[in-house]
């Protein structure tokens, strides 16, 4: 049976772009890893990854080649164009409740030097909730590169777990006067810093006189399509 016909599974929002990403890899001529994968859409472990291969899988979207590490191929004859781009995508029936939240799109947060926020936003996505540790309550559109090397790229959505506490070396959301930004949380030798993930980006270092606080940790990406 077609993937396009009307009983046919129907991917969510995360595994259309697991698609695409992984067709733009195979295109290039290096299949993806689990390992890449779970670092690439920011999953906390491989078998998120895992379990969105096998809904590709079941779908009919990819095969899976057992025992090799990059054993993935397209099934080009069972995607179609619209299964990345929509018509296959009904976020409320494509989950099941029990994995499924819906989270609202608040504004944007800054992945280079801070912004800020832009607040006030209707817009919300259903999401598999394996896809975030912890639980998230919101999510930021990122602008900028200063996270790159943790995966973190410009125009990711990442889910926020509100929360005002945070350990050294976790990636906070925070905000600065009235800026809003992401990174990496330095506590270390007395000060206050917050570092990059990107050598090209400096490091911003809080002084006592400013407005800071931890808005939420970082918990999980989701990646629309380029």
């Amino acid at each position: 049976m077609s993937p396009a016909s009307a009983s046919a599974p129907r991917l969510t929002e995360i595994q259309r772009s697991i698609l695409a990403w992984v067709a733009e890899r195979i295109d290039a001529g290096m299949p993806p890893s689990q390992t890449e994968i779970m670092q690439a859409f920011g999953f906390k472990s491989l078998r998120a990854a895992q379990y969105h291969l096998e809904a590709l899988e079941r779908f009919g979207a990819i095969r899976r080649l057992p025992g090799k590490a990059r054993g993935l191929q397209l099934v080009r004859e069972a995607i179609r164009d619209d299964t990345v781009t929509g018509d296959l995508f009904e976020p409320d029936a494509a989950i099941g409740p029990d994995d499924a939240v819906r989270l609202p799109i608040l504004g944007r947060v800054s992945a280079g030097q801070p912004i800020g926020a832009d607040i006030g936003s209707d817009a919300s996505l259903v999401l598999d909730r394996s896809v975030f540790s912890p639980s998230p309550d919101y999510l930021l559109k990122v602008q900028g590169d200063s996270m790159r090397d943790e995966g973190i790229l410009d125009g990711d959505l990442i889910g926020v777990h509100r929360t005002r506490d945070a350990r050294n070396g976790q990636i906070v959301v925070a905000r600065i006067d009235d800026e809003i930004t992401v990174k990496v949380l330095d506590l270390r030798n007395g000060g206050l810093r917050l570092l990059p993930r990107n050598p090209e980006h400096l490091p911003i270092d809080i002084d006592a006189d400013q407005d800071f606080a931890i808005e939420g940790l970082y918990c999980g990406l989701v990646r629309p399509n380029r």
